[in-house]
């Protein structure tokens, strides 16, 4: 999770107090991302190395990429905060959180997948978030911003007033989504639900005695951006051509996706390490409206901001969706 405190030094350095300057069209760059195919395009960009070649074809020539997982949101944004990496892809509430406090200088470059996520459970107690105890404790992956965790608290303000908003914060533990996997097969762990995300919802929902409890699109009643590409602006203003490289990258690769799933699992099989069945995953991609999900339009992120800012987590209030995006980005057909 995102340390208001710690974070204060790494919040002075993006908004120009103790930053190094950034070199004109940096030519060796660092990107993030989390486990699970919710992140497919950037392992087809990896393997296809499609931001190298659209630099290239904008005049950048040379360009690296290093790829960098990690097992939740917040340690990604410590890291950009830190300088550590350039650009990071993970979702929509830690891209809100450090628009807001750095003051815009964070903003989105383009969205890659808008699947729901889907909490599970093992207790045969469980059907609902109706069922949950002050006892009862939920996997995600990042306490207090992830994306997970922020749909636990629309849920819970929409169930039983905004005055409960925070009602199952005491109830998440910070899991990575592998972890938590691990956590709901093993029927002794403390840990018996977890709010999922792609592909492990599906492999947690093939177990016995695992069942769905609610997921993203029932909360919030449409789709939500779950992968986003941001940066800081300064970045993104010393590295223009690399700016637009991710765009058309991002953009060749979900159409790959879509042109050839098979060859962009391989992809994803082959960055990861992951060892479920190609057919496990393909019957994943095969679920209804889930291939044509990666997208680079933002679903849904204004919701999040009005929530957001509603309990005090943002103390500025977006008028759009563009305001927190770069400009690169304003010709897309977001909410």
């Amino acid at each position: 999770m995102f340390n208001f405190v710690s974070g204060l030094a790494a919040i002075a350095a993006v908004v120009g107090i103790a930053l190094p300057a950034v070199a004109q069209e940096k030519t060796s760059i660092s990107i993030t991302r989390q486990p699970g195919i919710l992140y497919l395009a950037s392992h087809v960009m990896e393997t296809q190395k499609l931001i190298e070649k659209e630099a290239e074809a904008l005049g950048v020539k040379g360009v690296t990429v290093e790829w960098r997982t990690f097992s939740g949101g917040g340690a990604q944004t410590d890291a950009l905060l830190a300088g550590n990496v350039d650009v990071v892809n993970t979702g929509t509430g830690n891209l809100l959180l450090l628009w807001d406090r750095t003051k815009g200088k964070v903003k989105g470059i383009v969205t890659s997948s808008a699947q729901p996520v889907i909490m599970v459970s093992n207790d045969p107690r469980i059907k609902s978030l109706d069922d949950i105890t002050p006892k009862d404790k939920i996997a995600v992956p990042t306490v207090g911003v992830s994306t997970q965790a922020i749909l636990l608290q629309i849920a819970a303000a929409k169930k039983y007033g905004d005055d409960q908003v925070k009602k199952f914060d005491p109830n998440t533990v910070q899991l990575g989504h592998p972890d938590a996997v691990a956590a709901i097969a093993n029927p002794n762990h403390e840990v018996k639900s977890h709010f999922s995300a792609p592909p492990f919802q599906y492999i947690e929902l093939k177990q016995t005695g695992v069942h769905r409890v609610t997921d993203s699109r029932e909360i919030l009643g449409s789709g939500l951006t779950q992968a986003t590409f941001f940066t800081t602006t300064k970045f993104a203003e010393a590295n223009p051509v690399l700016i637009k490289a991710i765009r058309e990258a991002t953009k060749k690769a979900i159409d790959s996706i879509k042109t050839d799933p098979n060859a962009a699992l391989e992809a994803y099989k082959a960055v990861s390490g992951d060892k479920t069945p190609i057919e496990d995953l393909m019957s994943i991609l095969n679920e209804p409206g889930f291939i044509e999900d990666y997208r680079m339009d933002p679903r849904g992120t204004m919701k999040f901001a009005t929530h957001l800012h509603k309990i005090g987590t943002l103390k500025a209030m977006p008028g759009a969706w563009t305001d927190y995006f770069l400009p690169e980005s304003a010709d897309l057909n977001g909410n």
